[in-house]
């Protein structure tokens, strides 16, 4: 197999008219990836997406082909898939406002263009989901734009189409989870074409990588909020005199344990099953 891709966490392979997609423990902060890694961290995001990716198997076609026809040494953390021409568009969901959403708000009130109520603070719940896509920058940060941007990117078919559908994953990854204690303030998707035009959901799903989780009963608007997700690790890197270019920061060993816990944390707590490595 050809590695053709190596991105801060995933790896990819062409094997045939395939790719092998596969998970590592790398962590990246603020586009940087760091030097020390998360044990089990690419096992427990490959295995919670094939999980989200079941649950949402009737709202649009997944990437899979197989979660066990890849190389031995991979197991777990990696997964067969079919290749896509992947959008230039983030497709981001939000149902709480923090993180970079809330520094957008801050200027003036909105977010890709859409205004949110007055008086709105860290962790606020939204009035509703709302769409707030960025973009895929192959240098430097993500940018937000607006739906508008989309449609004259890609179209105003597959625009609406796939603004309905982050919708979607969004509102019933949330009510699932939400039975489950956890909330989920926002996530990320990816989206590619298949070679016969289908529109496939890729990458990862409702991951700590691409998601911010919460504990429900910790939830307080107006102070940042206790994460099972990859915002640990950002929390940490924030106390640091470090410019936020490469090289990254070593990673504590209380950092490195207290990040594992929360990845196995949420996992376990969404899926109902204990994680074993």
């Amino acid at each position: 197999m050809e590695l053709i891709h190596s991105g801060k966490v995933r790896d990819v392979y062409a094997d045939g008219d395939e790719l092998i997609l596969v998970a590592s423990d790398r962590v990246s902060v603020y586009d940087v990836v760091l030097p020390t890694r998360i044990p089990d961290k690419g096992k427990i995001l490959t295995q919670l997406s094939l999980w989200w990716f079941e649950q949402l198997a009737d709202v649009i076609p997944n990437h899979v082909v197989s979660a066990t026809d890849v190389p031995a040494e991979w197991a777990g953390r990696a997964i067969r898939c079919r290749r896509l021409s992947m959008l230039p568009v983030e497709w981001i969901a939000r149902g709480y406002l923090t993180g970079l959403g809330l520094k957008e708000y801050q200027k003036d009130g909105t977010v890709s263009g859409i205004a949110l109520p007055d008086g709105l603070v860290d962790g606020s719940r939204l009035p509703e989901p709302i769409f707030t896509p960025t973009t895929k920058a192959t240098e430097g940060h993500d940018e937000f734009i607006t739906y508008a941007d989309v449609v004259r990117e890609i179209g105003e078919d597959t625009a609406a189409r796939l603004k309905d559908v982050t919708l979607e994953i969004y509102r019933r990854g949330a009510a699932l989870a939400a039975e489950r204690g956890i909330i989920i303030a926002d996530t990320k998707l990816e989206f590619g074409r298949a070679a016969d035009g289908t529109l496939v959901l890729g990458d990862e799903v409702l991951t700590p990588d691409s998601s911010r989780f919460w504990p429900a009963d910790q939830w307080e608007p107006g102070r940042p909020q206790h994460s099972l997700d990859k915002q640990f690790v950002r929390d940490w890197s924030s106390t640091l005199d470090w410019d936020r270019t490469p090289p990254g920061p070593a990673i504590p060993q209380e950092v490195v344990d207290a990040t594992r816990a929360r990845y196995i944390e949420v996992y376990e707590r969404l899926t109902g099953t204990p994680w074993t490595s």
